[in-house]
Formats: C-alpha cells, structure tokens, sequence
C-alpha cells in the first residue's frame, strides 16, 4: 500500500513539474501593417509606466528583461532610437498572481461486507483531495504605435513562478520568456530592412 502512495506523489510531483514550461499566447489587430516597422523605442516615465508592476518595483528583473527583448528585436531587424524615429514603442509589465488547483484521488474499491465476507458491494478505500497552492506569473510585452499611441499586438508569457538561486538562471528563463513572447512578432511577416 505504501508502494502506491508513492506512486501517487510521484506522479503529482511530475504533473506539477511538467507544468512549469511557460504557456504563451499573442494576440494583434489584424488590420494593422506591420511591415513598415523598423525602429522602436521604450516609454518614458511620463507615458504611464505602471505603478505596482513587478517589473517597476523591481528594476534589476525590468533590466534583465529589457536586455532580452532588445536582444530579440535586434535578431529580427528592428533597431533601437529616440523617441522622435520610433515606429513602435514597447512596453514590458509582470504580475504574480496566487492560484491553487485541486488533485482527487478516489482509491481502490474493495468488496466488504459484515465481518469482512465477500458481498457484491464495493466501497472506497483511501480516497481523498489534494490541494496545492502555487503562484503563477506573468510577463507582458505590449507593442504600441507610435504615432497614434494604440496597442498593436500583445503577447503573454505564464507560468509557475520559480525561486532562483542564481541571476544566470533568472536571466536564462527571461530570455526563453522573451524568446516565446516574440516568436510571432510581427504577425505574418519579416520585417523589411531599408
């Protein structure tokens, strides 16, 4: 019996273990050309940079994201500017959230009866719920026109929020987040290069 409460937490274990890759999703006003985007800029603090964001009340995580992001937008073509040349302006922002999930066991059935004869009827044996609390987080990079200062494309990031022991791995995990977020960006199309 041990064996198989063993078993059981192993699999819980792994079942939560799968669930810590990142769950992305993007979504873009299709109407939207895209293709003349070339150069991009990141807000200034008068443009509403959020209050209360992970990312602002942590501005060494906000670097280490910020760094991703150029990163992959410089891969893709586009090219970092003042405020004045910008086509798009990128905006980044996090949130931790409190979640929990419920795991039902519903045991094995065993004949019984008085005395422990054998009688058609089958009860339960060891069913119970197991409940886990976990945090789940998520990073935002919004994409924002320039001129008329519209959201253009959103992409999230989610997942299980980890414990680091260390920046690199902080940082590698950003970068994967980031990577993921901008796979699709821009819809539909390479950017042009002039």
């Amino acid at each position: 019996m041990a064996n198989g409460r063993f078993c059981f937490y192993l699999f819980i274990v792994i079942f939560l273990s799968g669930c810590s890759a990142f769950s992305v999703v993007s979504d873009y006003d299709q109407k939207y050309d895209f293709k003349s985007f070339q150069n991009y800029r990141w807000p200034v603090e008068s443009e509403g940079i959020r209050k209360g964001d992970v990312l602002v009340e942590n501005p060494l995580v906000y670097k280490r994201v910020q760094a991703a992001v150029n990163e992959q937008l410089r891969a893709k073509g586009f090219r970092l500017t003042g405020s004045e040349n910008a086509d798009f302006i990128v905006y980044t922002h996090a949130g931790v959230k409190k979640q929990k999930t419920y795991h039902n066991s519903f045991g094995v059935g065993v004949p019984y009866g008085p005395y422990r004869w054998y009688t058609p009827w089958w009860g339960p044996y060891g069913g119970y719920t197991f409940v886990s609390y976990y945090d789940e987080g998520s990073l935002v990079i919004d994409i924002i026109d320039a001129r008329t200062k519209e959201l253009v494309w959103r992409g999230v990031a989610t997942r299980i929020v980890r414990d680091y022991r260390n920046a690199e791995d902080m940082q590698r995990d950003i970068n994967e987040a980031v990577a993921k977020i901008l796979e699709n960006f821009p819809p539909g199309a390479e950017p042009e290069m002039k």
